[in-house]
């Protein structure tokens, strides 16, 4: 596939090289995670280890608990 794609931008004009470049270069400066405060990826990490360590309620058990606030 990548000997394709080479293949193609060798045979492609100015505009669209540029283009394919630019959308690479986008992709690689942009991660969302180093956009989040420092305080959400603790907070996201935490989560992820109790998820690990099987810490979880289902989406029911919450449903349940939670019902009062959930109507009108």
């Amino acid at each position: 596939m990548r000997k394709e794609v080479k293949r193609y931008i060798d045979k492609a004009d100015d505009r669209t090289v540029q283009m394919v470049y630019a959308m690479l270069e986008a992709e690689q400066q942009y991660d969302f995670w180093d956009e989040l405060p420092n305080a959400v990826k603790a907070d996201i990490d935490e989560a992820i280890k109790q998820a690990d360590a099987g810490k979880l309620l289902s989406h029911e058990e919450v449903m349940k608990k939670y019902k009062k606030w959930l109507t009108k």
